[in-house]
């Protein structure tokens, strides 16, 4: 599960940061759209030195030494869906009491590793359940109508483009991808929305001064999970941040990160 004796075309494999047994808690962090387990790294050893084993897997199609590759072209809903489930069904066996903690995309993958699995904790840090400027309504129809179109790559800065930082995610997103991961979305707020969840608590860590993503929507999702009073639900808003999504990278942002992490272990940790 680490880089170590990793295929050649893989720069950036999933990372196990273990004690040796299973531990009273365990760790499961999911990283971010186009980035890879190293996102999510310096965070994992803060909460590795707290006494719990950590499992930071690579998501489908990503962390390729090429950094303009092509394969997130052909991401979808059920491939994330279906890592998501393995991910955690391979996790709980490194401790008594799973929780997982996943970031944007991979706060998506905690939200739906909340409704279907009977996990401690899940945790969905700016989770990714639409764009911040399109209402959800309207969402699900573009997310249509781009996987009607070509898939294109776009780059997250049209400026810099491959010379963005950091190295070990890719600079450019498919559009195709975005599509399923929004499809993805409204399949889990739906269902929380009907279901109960099977996680035993649930959280969602909201950046105030969000960016990128959709608050409202999130703010939703955690209203429905609250709504079937199983276990704990606690929706937090960080105050006091800059207009950003990525609170997690330290090689993107050292100065939100120095913020952020000391608040973020309280909360996923207590």
């Amino acid at each position: 599960m680490d880089v170590t004796g990793a295929p050649d075309f893989v720069s950036h494999d999933s990372i196990l940061l273990s004690h040796g047994a299973p531990t009273p808690r365990a760790y499961l962090l999911l990283h971010g759209l186009t980035a890879s387990p190293r996102q999510f790294e310096s965070f994992g050893r803060l909460l590795h030195e707290r006494g719990a084993n950590v499992f930071i897997p690579r998501l489908p199609r990503h962390g390729l030494s090429d950094r303009l590759t092509t394969a997130l072209e052909d991401l979808t809903a059920g491939e994330l869906s279906a890592f998501a489930a393995e991910s955690a069904a391979r996790a709980a066996a490194l401790g008594t009491g799973l929780r997982v903690v996943g970031f944007s995309v991979g706060g998506l993958l905690a939200a739906w590793i909340g409704q279907h699995v009977a996990v401690e904790w899940a945790t969905s840090i700016a989770p990714f359940l639409g764009i911040a400027w399109v209402p959800h309504g309207l969402s699900g129809r573009m997310a249509h109508l781009a996987l009607r179109v070509p898939n294109q790559f776009w780059w997250w800065d049209p400026i810099r483009r491959e010379r963005q930082m950091p190295e070990h995610g890719y600079p450019r997103y498919a559009t195709h991808a975005v599509a399923h991961a929004v499809r993805l979305a409204h399949d889990v707020l739906a269902e929380a929305e009907k279901t109960p969840p099977r996680a035993r608590h649930l959280q969602v860590i909201l950046n105030a001064n969000e960016s990128t993503v959709n608050n409202p929507t999130a703010r939703r999702l955690a209203a429905a999970w609250a709504k079937h009073r199983r276990g704990e639900v606690v929706l937090h808003h960080l105050k006091g941040l800059p207009a950003s999504h990525d609170i997690i990278e330290p090689l993107r942002a050292p100065g939100i990160v120095d913020k952020v992490y000391p608040a973020l272990i309280d909360l996923v940790d207590r």
